[in-house]
């Protein structure tokens, strides 16, 4: 259950009909996500959100944009997150993740779950060639 209500008409707000706006412009497309739409009973937290998530996710990198979304899924289900493994799945899914692909996806997860906890109980040493630092 959330935790706020979110606006009603949040577009009666310049600075947030401005956001909505670019993210419509940005995606190619007018569905505007609960993330926003909750986000909007803050005009300045909305737009701080979504200029960071844009920088990151929506610009051209080193980084494919289906790398990308399942690097943001794979963090949401460490953090719990089902609504952002939800959203960026389905991303992942519309940049051409594959089933095959999917399930590679999943067991990298598993394993990376299951060994951080693993070391993290054991607390190994680093090994120095595994360090970056400056001779």
């Amino acid at each position: 259950m959330a935790t706020i209500k979110p606006p009603s008409d949040p577009e009666k707000d310049q600075k947030v009909k401005a956001v909505f706006d670019d993210i419509r412009a940005t995606r190619g497309t007018d569905f505007i996500n609960n993330v926003w739409r909750y986000l909007a009973f803050d005009p300045d937290l909305l737009a701080a959100t979504w200029a960071e998530v844009k920088a990151v996710m929506a610009t051209p990198s080193a980084l494919e944009p289906k790398v990308k979304e399942m690097i943001y899924a794979a963090v949401s289900i460490s953090n719990s997150c089902d609504y952002c493994t939800h959203s960026h799945l389905a991303a992942a899914r519309s940049k051409g993740m594959t089933e095959a692909e999917f399930a590679d996806f999943l067991r990298v997860v598993s394993s990376a779950g299951k060994t951080n906890h693993l070391l993290n109980g054991l607390r190994i040493p680093v090994d120095a060639a595994f360090l970056n630092e400056e001779e």
